[in-house]
């Protein structure tokens, strides 16, 4: 398992934070429970298994929602 640290840009409303969760947690190889997007820093963090699935899909999914990802952070 791979942790993730997501910085997007700013959000600007809690709804949008609901819908970036609910795509993350869709994907398949992503660990339900670590998915936590915070409104007030504009940050997503999870964790995930590079087996199943690579960074790259993870800010895919989250440019298809129409957010921009300005940076990710993988440990």
């Amino acid at each position: 398992m791979k942790s993730a640290t997501i910085q997007l840009e700013t959000l600007t409303c809690p709804s949008c934070m609901q819908k970036i969760e609910n795509a993350l947690k869709a994907l398949e190889g992503i660990d339900k429970d670590s998915v936590n997007v915070s409104f007030n820093s504009s940050k997503v963090k999870l964790n995930f298994n590079e087996e199943q699935l690579s960074i790259e899909n993870i800010e895919s999914a989250i440019s298809k929602l129409g957010y921009d990802v300005i940076k990710s952070k993988v440990k």
